[in-house]
């Protein structure tokens, strides 16, 4: 009976059979396929993990505050002269508006500068309590998009 295979000598003289090119490359082509499959899979965790919802405020106060996620984001300007700050902490209460509805909200932290600039969209990400007050954990300010040049006198 004959052998298809293809012997070689190694150090003892023996024959044994030569190493199948297809078969390592199999095994790279396999061990690429798992690696492309756990980064797909971490990619997604991370990227799920990381959505938030992002409404304006009267989306916002439209939902029912039980079918809201745990994390929500809402935008909205600044409501002129609502920024109150308790006193000897860093807890401040304020409205924010999309231009048709309000909705107050309370944050403990310090706040951005540009804040209070009346061009300017806040973002707040929080959670919106059954009290109807929005808990915010993170304020962003957005720039204004908008730069207009100073009339000159």
């Amino acid at each position: 009976m004959q052998s298809t295979e293809t012997y070689t000598e190694n150090d003892e003289g023996a024959g044994s059979p030569a190493p199948s090119l297809l078969g390592g490359w199999r095994k790279l082509l396999i061990g690429g396929v798992v690696v492309a499959i756990a980064l797909g899979f971490l990619a997604f965790n991370a990227f799920q993990g990381a959505a938030v919802y992002y409404l304006t405020v009267g989306e916002l106060l439209d939902r029912d505050s039980a079918g809201l996620p745990k994390s929500v984001r809402v935008s909205g300007a600044l409501v002129p002269g609502t920024f109150q700050q308790e006193a000897g902490t860093a807890t401040v209460r304020f409205r924010i508006t999309d231009g048709t509805s309000e909705l107050p909200a309370v944050y403990t932290g310090v706040v951005p500068d540009l804040f209070f600039n009346e061009q300017s969209q806040v973002v707040l990400e929080g959670n919106f309590a059954s009290g109807g007050v929005f808990q915010a954990q993170q304020v962003l300010v957005k720039c204004p998009s908008k730069y207009e040049a100073q009339a000159s006198a």
